[in-house]
């Protein structure tokens, strides 16, 4: 291994992961000498790989046995943001789920606003409406992301999503939006077991001062 640093040194995202760790590791009553190489890069990388797998696994199989389309793509960076970056703002769970929703909201009048709302998708053939909606709902989303001070980059893919007819009935959306909570309970618990002061709703305005609770 190359020579170690202490996650006081390393840039935010990296030293939120460690301490997360290391708060998980405390909590799980691991040796000291596991616990002296919680800033292993190599042990970071492993944290994060678990814990999207075990959010894909989970969301997997709720679509399975409700037989709804649980799993989609802007999942895959909501969950990486969550288990990366939990402490900044654009992981709190307000960025998380208005973000989400700002997108789906955004999708759905998009379609209603090119009369696309019963129509389902076809990216082979793209249409002048199609793209239209598409560039109606991204920009809606972003301006209203900035609006709401709610900013998460993944929900530009969900807005997308809906626009583009992937998803596009009232009750897949509402299974969209419940794919996204899954996920936010997930990185509630995660924090919670590392002792790291993980937000309940709004982002923290101290993020880099919070201590790790023992």
């Amino acid at each position: 291994m190359g020579q170690q640093t202490h996650p006081a040194h390393w840039p935010h995202t990296h030293a939120d992961l460690a301490h997360l760790v290391l708060g998980l590791a405390h909590r799980l009553q691991l040796p000291e000498s596991w616990r002296r190489h919680h800033d292993d890069r190599s042990v970071l990388t492993l944290f994060v790989v678990a814990n999207t797998a075990i959010s894909m696994v989970l969301i997997s199989a709720i679509a399975l046995l409700t037989h709804e389309p649980f799993v989609f793509p802007s999942l895959g960076p909501t969950a990486f943001l969550l288990f990366y970056a939990a402490r900044n703002p654009v992981s709190s769970p307000y960025n998380t789920v208005i973000g989400h929703l700002v997108g789906v909201v955004a999708g759905y009048l998009s379609l209603l606003a090119m009369g696309l709302q019963n129509a389902s998708a076809d990216l082979t053939d793209v249409t002048w409406p199609r793209a239209g909606a598409a560039a109606l709902s991204l920009s809606l989303t972003a301006g209203a992301m900035v609006l709401l001070n709610a900013p998460h980059p993944p929900a530009g893919a969900t807005t997308l999503i809906i626009s583009l007819g992937v998803l596009h009935t009232l009750p897949q959306m509402g299974i969209v939006m419940a794919g996204v909570v899954v996920l936010v309970l997930q990185a509630e618990f995660v924090n919670w077991a590392a002792g790291v002061e993980y937000p309940l709703w709004r982002p923290s305005t101290s993020r880099h001062d919070t201590p790790i609770r023992r």
